[in-house]
């Protein structure tokens, strides 16, 4: 068994003064990581600047590469069966232990070839508040107590113990699984062909303005949604538009499909929440509407064709949400917009209208959405997040045409 931990500061023991508690916070510096370090703040062997995967691969290398004489002293190799632990030193959340634990297995497979029999996650020995966990790999071997007494059959084994983490029976872990598909990278029926012509420059002169507004919107949006919401808002929206600029830079066709197939997927890995679901949603279907109006030969896509498309996507999205103007969402933001585009096929007045919707939010009590479950009078000093998002993407559009 070989076990490393790695913590980003020295846990805060009880009853000492504060100055001593800074002086063990800053010990370590900001931006560094302890590898090495013991659950009772025994220093570690380096103190390195990465991320979540140069961590994972440092810590394994020291575990397992048998090249190293200085610590390759248990022999594990790819053929022989073994259990990953990863303890938490008490200061991690569960959502961190999570990608932790993600990281930790792809790389012992695609590094080491090493897929563990068992995994077990979990506070098993904690060190109060400490910001660290602890990596365990266990080579299983024959215990030499005969059938029924193995150990993995121990770590299986029913216990009352409300600390060890046994939700996954030994049948789960054994049984035979097909592997999930691989996602398409070619934006599925989207991809298809079409006669829809769009200059993809002029795609990328509308688009990249709007989306750099978006961005810079980020801290206004968080700050919103933090009074009225989980404050998530602004970075989903942030992510959202910045991996859609960069797949923009992927677009050369002038097929307006090859344009969408490379933006939803984009959006349905890179939004989370609810109003990442309602984005991906709305694409696909205005997609799937805009090839509704494709012909037998070649056009151009006119500003009539996205308000006939952009209508008929907002009855899709219908049938999956009730929102509409007054509810407090961005439906707030959205409809106005498409109404008043099918009506005028004016862009610019389109988006003053969206803007209008959303500040009317301002006050608006919320029917639906998180802010239903947000208490206080916050709804009275802000804006709906997601409307309010939406309207400057939107407003950006409109300056850029």
């Amino acid at each position: 068994m070989v076990s490393l931990g790695a913590s980003l500061s020295r846990v805060h023991v009880p009853g000492k003064g504060i100055e001593e508690a800074r002086d063990e916070e800053e010990r370590l510096g900001p931006g560094l990581v302890e590898v090495g370090m013991g659950i009772h703040n025994e220093p570690g062997c380096e103190k390195v600047e990465t991320d979540l995967p140069g961590l994972i691969e440092i810590m394994l290398a020291q575990m397992l590469d048998q090249n190293d004489t200085d610590r390759a002293y248990v022999k594990i190799y790819n053929f022989d069966d073994i259990v990953l632990l990863l303890n938490n030193f008490g200061g991690v959340s569960n959502l961190e232990l999570g990608a932790i634990l993600d990281e930790a297995t792809i790389q012992l497979e695609k590094t080491y070839g090493i897929r563990p029999k068992r995994i077990i996650q979990g506070t098993l020995f904690g060190s109060l508040d400490g910001p660290g966990f602890i990596l365990t790999v266990l080579k299983l071997s024959d215990t030499g107590l005969g059938p029924g007494k193995s150990m993995l059959e121990a770590l299986d084994a029913p216990v009352n113990a409300i600390g060890w983490p046994h939700c996954v029976s030994a049948q789960t872990w054994e049984g035979n699984y097909e592997p999930p598909p691989e996602k398409s990278e070619d934006g599925g029926g989207n991809s298809i062909p079409s006669n829809l012509k769009i200059d993809p420059a002029k795609l990328k002169q509308t688009l990249e303005p709007a989306l750099n507004k978006l961005i810079a919107a980020e801290a206004e949006v968080t700050r919103y949604d933090t009074v009225v919401g989980d404050g998530d808002c602004g970075l989903g929206l942030k992510r959202g538009a910045e991996a859609t600029l960069d797949a923009l830079t992927q677009i050369q066709a002038d097929d307006i499909m090859y344009a969408f197939s490379k933006i939803c997927p984009t959006i349905e890995s890179s939004m989370d929440g609810t109003s990442g679901a309602l984005y991906a949603i709305f694409l696909n279907s205005l997609a799937s509407s805009m090839r509704s109006l494709d012909s037998s030969a070649p056009q151009a896509v006119t500003t009539d064709m996205w308000a006939k498309a952009l209508s008929m996507s907002l009855e899709g999205l219908g049938r999956y949400t009730p929102a509409r103007p007054g509810d407090r969402t961005l439906m707030d933001a959205l409809i106005p917009f498409v109404e008043v585009l099918k009506q005028t096929g004016d862009v610019k007045k389109a988006a003053e209208k969206a803007k209008t919707g959303a500040e009317k939010t301002k006050g608006m009590k919320a029917s639906l959405g998180r802010s239903v479950y947000v208490g206080g009078k916050g709804f009275e000093e802000v804006p709906d997040p997601g409307a309010y998002g939406l309207s400057i993407f939107l407003s950006g559009i409109a300056d850029a045409l």
